[in-house]
């Protein structure tokens, strides 16, 4: 068992957009927030400028706009660890009148009363050279994000998913020409996504599609300049000038110590209800690890303000029953 002494408020895991706008409103709402950031920078660590966050007219740059997020959410209390959250598991207060929730994080334990998750979601990279190195220098995971930075601008997308579609879509707006790039020769995206890009295909240049072929390395100097790549079917070699690569093959969310324990779908995206409530109650989720769908930052921050708000009713709802 617990001492009560030794019991927090609120365990907000992550250290992104979600995880910071759930750490400022719940230590305004004076919960004293416990922030497990991790190691592995969010998505918007690895940006440059963020032109669709409101409230910028000039836009900021991702790791400005974290900053800011974190050292507000510090001003009203919020406290941080820099360590990751290696387990979660869930055991019982002194009385056992409630569950209490305990993360092991840098070789210490950590009990509180409700946990709000917010460990995001990591890209799948392809693991060939170049790509980390000009990762947010002409390497990005969002054409959404960044398509307008490309405009008139030559760029890749590699995938053959809905996301690929997405992104190929997103970038067709600005840019001068989009590569299409896919191992197979045929999509998995859905029909209506998958004849969104063949009907523009056929009617215009600007969107090429490169069948059977994977990307071998990314090349530049400061920047991304171009791609190397090769027919999987007859082994040319060849490459194509491109001022921007954007991979499109999916993400992971990162769920692994949730396993078993919350429920997850079949992707292993924490499954929430409209209320940012997970299967355990006192449990709650915000942000990429349990949105597939949308992947943005203000979304993001919006979900970490709802399940914050969540916690702190909890809480309340606790210290009514005389269950604190």
């Amino acid at each position: 068992m617990v001492k009560d002494s030794e019991i927090l408020n609120v365990i907000i895991i992550g250290g992104g957009i979600a995880a910071h706008t759930a750490a400022l409103y719940t230590a305004r709402a004076d919960l004293n927030p416990f922030v497990i950031a991790g190691y592995e920078p969010d998505q918007l660590s690895l940006t440059t400028i963020v032109e669709n966050f409101p409230g910028f007219e000039h836009g900021i740059n991702g790791p400005d706009l974290i900053e800011n997020a974190k050292k507000q959410a510090q001003k009203f209390g919020a406290k941080y660890i820099q360590e990751n959250a290696d387990s979660f598991n869930i055991t019982k207060s002194s009385d056992k009148k409630n569950d209490l929730f305990e993360i092991e994080a840098g070789g210490k334990k950590y009990v509180s009363r409700t946990v709000i998750i917010c460990t995001g979601a990591s890209a799948r990279k392809l693991g060939i050279p170049g790509e980390d190195k000009f990762f947010g220098r002409g390497v990005s995971t969002c054409a959404v994000c960044d398509a307008a930075l490309y405009k008139n601008k030559i760029t890749i997308v590699v995938g053959g998913g809905d996301s690929a579609m997405e992104e190929t879509l997103a970038l067709y707006k600005f840019a001068k020409k989009v590569y299409l790039i896919h191992r197979r020769d045929e999509f998995r995206a859905s029909k209506i996504m998958q004849d969104r890009i063949l009907n523009l295909n056929k009617k215009n240049d600007k969107i090429k599609i490169i069948w059977d072929t994977e990307v071998l390395e990314i090349l530049g100097d400061k920047t991304v300049k171009s791609v190397k790549i090769k027919n999987i079917k007859t082994n040319k070699i060849s490459e194509i000038e491109a001022d921007g690569f954007f991979l499109a093959i999916g993400h992971n969310p990162n769920t692994i110590i949730f396993k078993n324990k919350i429920k997850l779908d079949k992707e292993g995206y924490i499954l929430t209800d409209k209320l940012s409530k997970t299967s355990i109650t006192g449990v709650y989720a915000a942000g990429d690890v349990q949105d597939p769908v949308f992947k943005q930052a203000v979304t993001s921050a919006g979900a970490g303000c709802q399940a914050a708000i969540q916690a702190e009713r909890y809480i309340e709802h606790l210290k009514a029953e005389d269950r604190y």
